[in-house]
């Protein structure tokens, strides 16, 4: 009994401190590039964690909730933040969450597994044509 208490003890220290490497990852991701973190959180969650993508998926949210209103308070303060976009943009994803939250339920994690993938490629690849592009 002792060395399995040993081991649970010991996969709770490394649960732990992966989160912490995670979360600290995804807040300089979340700062710098404004990704929100779940770029990081949600692929390291199921590789080193072994969470499904629907847990990922929410557990992320629930750790960016509060790097979001930290970041954006920090940045209000460096007068970064566009408040007439900020506000409708907030509104409007708040309401579609609350509905698209329902859909995580319903969706396999596999389908979901492919969609952030793919939005992950769209993005990057839309992102590095513009650099390119335009030469910033």
């Amino acid at each position: 009994m002792q060395v399995r208490d040993r081991q649970h003890r010991l996969h709770w220290r490394m649960t732990i401190a992966i989160s912490l490497l995670v979360g600290a990852f995804a807040g300089l991701v979340a700062a710098l590039c404004g990704v929100g973190g779940g770029i990081i959180m949600v692929p390291a969650f199921v590789l080193f964690l072994g969470l499904t993508q629907k847990s990922a998926v929410a557990t992320s949210l629930a750790a960016i909730a509060a790097t979001a209103i930290v970041a954006s308070i920090k940045n209000n303060a460096n007068a970064f933040v566009e408040w007439r976009i900020a506000i409708p943009a907030a509104l409007a994803s708040v309401i579609v969450a609350w509905f698209a939250a329902d859909a995580l339920k319903r969706l396999s994690n596999q389908n979901l597994q492919i969609i952030f993938a793919v939005l992950l490629i769209s993005v990057g690849v839309h992102t590095l044509w513009s650099a390119l592009r335009t030469g910033a």
